[in-house]
């Protein structure tokens, strides 16, 4: 897993990372379409 902000990645420790991509995976999985498979997710945030 990799966090992006404005350009700089952002360290994660091992912790973060199994909460987010948890979160991230379970939410994403549970949408149809989204075949069981999966090789990449990928999320882009702007505001």
């Amino acid at each position: 897993m990799k966090l992006v902000v404005d350009g700089k990645e952002i360290a994660l420790n091992e912790f973060v990372v199994k909460i987010l991509s948890g979160t991230i995976i379970g939410a994403v999985t549970a949408l149809r379409g989204v075949k069981s498979d999966w090789k990449e997710i990928e999320i882009k945030i702007k505001r």
